[in-house]
C-alpha cells in the first residue's frame, strides 16, 4: 500500500466500479465526499453523531431567533472564481443566499476611543491606516501593496483544484506559472507571521489592529487574500445562515443516490488484516463496506475510534505539538431592536477586562445579524459575542451542571455589560439568551478541545501536505480540516473532492463531475 491508499489489484488491473463507500460525519466535508463519490459511480452512506448536518457550520432557533454558530463569512460567493466552480458542482450557488459584503469589520480600542472600518475601497483605507498612525506610512503602503497584488487572483487554482496526491513535476510546474505575478507575495518577510511583521509597524495600537484582522498567528499573505477578496467583492453574507448554505448541500448528495443516517455515532472503525472494512456504532451495530472515509475529528479517528494503532512519529507529533484554534465561549442575544447601519463584524479592545476561568478576556468579536430578516422576527435582531477561552477550565467545570450553568449566566451577565456601552438600553431589549462553551462545540461535533477549526493555519502549518491515509492502513481516507490545516469551507469541501478524485486514479477511472 503506498500513501494514496492503493493495494495491490486482484483483478488483473480491470477498472473498478460501485464500490461501497463509508463516511464517518455530515458536515461540510462529509457531503462533499459523498457528493463526489456518487458522481463517480460510488455507493456511499454517511453516518452523522449529530441530529443534522453542517457540524460547526450550522445555526439553531432560541424562541424566533436564528443563532448562527458557524460560517461568518463565505469567499469567492460570486462567479469568476473556481471555488464558486466549487459551490455550483455541490447544488449551492444560488445567487440569492449570497449577499455582498463590503465592510469586513470594525475595529474598535476602547483604551483609546479610536475605531476604523475595514471596507473594500483599498485607497480609502490605506488614508484611514495613515490617520490612525501617521508613523507607519511606509509600512502601511507596504503592507497594502500586498493587498492590491493579490487582487484578481484566483484562489481555487493556487494549488486546491488537484490533490498534491496527485500533482506531479508538470502539475507543479503549471502551479508556480499560475502564481508567478504574486508568488513573492507569499514568501520572505510576507510568509511570516502577521505577528512577526506587525513588528515592524511603530504604533503599537496599529501593531494590535492589523494582528487582529484574522488571527495573530496567520501568514501576512492570509491578511492579504482577505482585503484582496473584499476588494473584488469576492467576500459574502449568507443571508439565512450556516445551515441554508449546508442544506442544499445534503439535498444534493441525496438527489444522487446518497444516504445519511443521523443520530449515529461511530465508537470504532474495524479492521481486518490492516484494511479499514467498515464502522461499529454506539448502538453495537456494524456496517461494512469497501472504503472508509472519516471526516470526522482528526484525533477521535486516529486514537479512539482506530486506537492509535496506525500512527507514526510525525503524526504523534502533529497532534503532541501542533497548536489548535482556541476554543471560543459564543454568547448570543435575541434584542428587540434593529441595528441597522451597524457594521455585521465588530472588534473590540475591552478597556476593562473581565476573568473567565484562569484567563482574563480582553478582546471580543461581535456579529450583528443585521443583514437579513432571516434570523429575528421584524424589528428585532440576533447580536452575538465571542472570545476565546480555555478548554480544560470549561471541561472540568461542566461535571458541576449547576457551577457550570451559573458561570454561563455570569459570563452573559459580564457580556451584555460590554456591549451595554457600545449599545446603550440593550440590556432592557433583551428577548432571548444563548450561551455556547467550548463543551457544546465538543458535544454536538467531538471536535478535539473544542477546536472549532482544527490546526491553527500558523506559516509552518498552513504550508504542511497533511496525508489523506494512515501508515499501515489500506482503504481508509481521511476529509476535513484535520487534513487541510487551517479549515474553513472550501478547504473542507475541496478535501472531499481530493478523496474521490485519489479514488478514481486507484480504480483507474476518470474523475467526472455531473450538475444539478
Amino acid at each position: 500500500m503506498n500513501e494514496l491508499g492503493e493495494i495491490p489489484p486482484r483483478n488483473g488491473g480491470r477498472k473498478v466500479t460501485g464500490k461501497s463507500i463509508i463516511i464517518i460525519g455530515a458536515g461540510l466535508a462529509g457531503l462533499s465526499t459523498g457528493c463526489y463519490a456518487q458522481m463517480n459511480g460510488y455507493n456511499t452512506q454517511i453516518f452523522e453523531h449529530h441530529t443534522k448536518p453542517g457540524g460547526v457550520a450550522t445555526c439553531w432557533k432560541r424562541k424566533d431567533y436564528v443563532i448562527d454558530g458557524g460560517i461568518h463569512f463565505l469567499i469567492c460567493h460570486r462567479q469568476g472564481q473556481s471555488i464558486y466552480e466549487l459551490y455550483r458542482e455541490l447544488g449551492t450557488a444560488q445567487p440569492n443566499r449570497f449577499l455582498d459584503m463590503t465592510t469586513y469589520l470594525r475595529y474598535i480600542d476602547e483604551t483609546s476611543m479610536r475605531s476604523i472600518l475595514i471596507t473594500q475601497n483599498l485607497d480609502s483605507l490605506t488614508k484611514e491606516l495613515k490617520a490612525f498612525s501617521p508613523t507607519d506610512a511606509r509600512t502601511i503602503d507596504d503592507f497594502m501593496v500586498g493587498a492590491r497584488a493579490l487582487q484578481g487572483s484566483d484562489m481555487g487554482e493556487m494549488g486546491l483544484s488537484k490533490p498534491p496526491e496527485l500533482m506531479g513535476f508538470m502539475d507543479k510546474l503549471g502551479l508556480m506559472w499560475k502564481m508567478r505575478r504574486v508568488f513573492k507575495y507569499f514568501t520572505g518577510k510576507y510568509a511570516k507571521s502577521v505577528a512577526d511583521y506587525g513588528r515592524t509597524f511603530h504604533d503599537p495600537r496599529l501593531r494590535l489592529l492589523i494582528e487582529n484582522l484574522f488571527l495573530p498567528e496567520v501568514p501576512v499573505w492570509f491578511i492579504f487574500m482577505l482585503l484582496g477578496l473584499l476588494a473584488d467583492g469576492h467576500m459574502g453574507l449568507l443571508e439565512g445562515g450556516s445551515l441554508n448554505f449546508v442544506l442544499p448541500v445534503e439535498k444534493r448528495y441525496e438527489d444522487l443516490g446518497g444516504k445519511v443516517t443521523y443520530n449515529a455515532t461511530v465508537e470504532k472503525i474495524l479492521v481486518e488484516n490492516d484494511r479499514a472494512v467498515g464502522v461499529r456504532l454506539a448502538d453495537g451495530s456494524e456496517h461494512r463496506a469497501d472504503i472508509i472515509v472519516s471526516a470526522a475529528d482528526g484525533y477521535s479517528t486516529i486514537f479512539n475510534m482506530l486506537e492509535g494503532r496506525y500512527v507514526d512519529k510525525e503524526i504523534e507529533e502533529r497532534y503532541r505539538n501542533w497548536k489548535l484554534f482556541r476554543p471560543l465561549v459564543m454568547v448570543s442575544f435575541g434584542v428587540a431592536r434593529e441595528f441597522t447601519g451597524e457594521p455585521c463584524l465588530n472588534i473590540i479592545k475591552l478597556e476593562r477586562s473581565f476573568m473567565v476561568g484562569n484567563k482574563p478576556i480582553e478582546w471580543i468579536t461581535i456579529r450583528i445579524f443585521n443583514y437579513s430578516s432571516k434570523f429575528a422576527p421584524v424589528g428585532k435582531t440576533v447580536i452575538q459575542a465571542m472570545f476565546e477561552t480555555e478548554w480544560d477550565w470549561w471541561k472540568e467545570l461542566q461535571k458541576d451542571r449547576p457551577t457550570y450553568e451559573a458561570e454561563k449566566e455570569r459570563v452573559m451577565t459580564e457580556v451584555l455589560e460590554r456591549l451595554e456601552a457600545h449599545y446603550p438600553s440593550i440590556s432592557s431589549q433583551v428577548e432571548m439568551t444563548d450561551v455556547a462553551t467550548p463543551y457544546t462545540w465538543w458535544r454536538y461535533t467531538r471536535n478535539h478541545r473544542g477546536a472549532f477549526e482544527g490546526w491553527l493555519p500558523t506559516p509552518e502549518v498552513i504550508n504542511t501536505q497533511v496525508k489523506k491515509t494512515l501508515p499501515g492502513l489500506a482503504n481508509f481516507y481521511m476529509a476535513g480540516q484535520w487534513v487541510m490545516p487551517g479549515g474553513g469551507v472550501p478547504p473542507c469541501l475541496y478535501s472531499g473532492r481530493h478523496i474521490v478524485q485519489i479514488l478514481c486514479h486507484r480504480d483507474e477511472k476518470p474523475f467526472s463531475i455531473s450538475f444539478p
